[in-house]
């Protein structure tokens, strides 16, 4: 602990660092429960991806009703931080929800996450 909150290269929060620590305990834990993390969090996301077709970045949430209920679910399964703001980004950079703009050449594309 002590050697991470001198860590000028990540944000030194003593919160964030204890949570981080105890999410990757829980990751573990849902990992070997689920048989992987990935079949959880898809487990929970329904499985296949949500593609949206925003023209303008007005049109793109910050949250939506299913990163409130993943980030309630993960919250009851301990993980912290998961706010569902959080749990929208993770959706969005895992391949979860497709929110590129309309003539984006990622638009409709697999991630590649």
């Amino acid at each position: 602990m002590a050697r991470l909150l001198d860590d000028p290269g990540i944000i030194r929060h003593r919160g964030k660092i204890e949570a981080t620590i105890a999410d990757a305990r829980v990751a573990l834990e849902v990992s070997s429960r689920h048989g992987s993390l990935d079949a959880y969090v898809w487990g929970l996301a329904g499985g296949a991806p949500v593609v949206n077709r925003p023209t303008t970045l007005d049109e793109v949430p910050a949250e939506t009703e299913a990163s409130r209920a993943l980030s309630r679910q993960l919250r009851r399964d301990g993980f912290r931080f998961v706010g569902p703001t959080t749990a929208y980004a993770f959706m969005q950079a895992s391949g979860m929800v497709d929110d590129h703009l309309v003539g984006c050449f990622r638009s409709g594309q697999p991630s590649s996450a």
